[in-house]
């Protein structure tokens, strides 16, 4: 199985940008998305941004993440006790 986040575009150089996954800032590639500016959401795939997102639909995808990775911890947990 493949997966494909979505991250904000901080800054970019030449066809190299650093984006935003979770707190955490790394360089992914443009060479597919040269559109993309800052301040755009890409999907990142294998180091690749791979398609450009509106806000909403950046922002909106970025929080049932959150939610999966919450109702994960809870299960988790459940099973510990």
């Amino acid at each position: 199985m493949c997966l494909a986040v979505p991250a904000r575009v901080k800054t970019i150089e030449g066809t190299t940008a650093q984006v935003e996954i979770g707190g955490v800032t790394r360089p992914v590639s443009l060479r597919l998305t040269p559109h993309a500016k800052v301040g755009d959401y890409v999907i990142v795939h294998t180091g690749f941004a791979i398609n450009v997102l509106d806000e909403a639909e950046g922002a909106e995808t970025l929080r049932l993440f959150d939610e999966i990775a919450r109702v994960a911890e809870e299960e988790e947990k459940g099973e510990e006790a």
